[in-house]
């Protein structure tokens, strides 16, 4: 996950969030990842990430570097647009007490729309909300 620099907002509307989602593809294909489920945020974002290969921090670059400086020039801007290094936290694939920790992990994810008040609730689905996994989810092709 990263933030924002400051908290600021990073997904200001469809382009950035298409921008995000088109660059992590495009690792996704260069660096053999696999994504489990992943949520864009206003001013965060959440990835759920297998990588076969250790190459997590050179991967990372393609969507946070250029996705930063297409930010920047289309919003007419310089400087950070992340608040420094992404967190990444490993998450093991064995099943705990309660079912699959992964699972547990991806609800986490998918929850976060709710939590900030973007989705469910008087602001319709949580399934509604266009920028998730969740949809895939509920189509059987996470």
């Amino acid at each position: 996950m990263a933030r924002g620099d400051g908290g600021k907002r990073i997904f200001l509307g469809n382009e950035d969030a298409k921008g995000f989602i088109f660059r992590l593809e495009q690792v996704c294909q260069s660096h053999g990842w696999r994504v489990h489920a992943w949520v864009l945020m206003e001013n965060h974002y959440h990835l759920l990430l297998q990588t076969p290969e250790p190459n997590l921090t050179d991967g990372m670059r393609l969507p946070m570097g250029t996705f930063s400086q297409g930010w920047n020039s289309r919003h007419l801007r310089r400087g950070h647009v992340f608040q420094g290094r992404y967190k990444a936290v490993p998450v093991s694939g064995e099943r705990a007490e309660d079912g699959s920790y992964l699972k547990v992990v991806a609800d986490y994810i998918h929850l976060n729309p709710a939590r900030a008040g973007l989705a469910g609730g008087t602001k319709g689905k949580l399934l509604s909300y266009s920028w998730s996994s969740l949809q895939q989810y509920a189509k059987g092709s996470p």
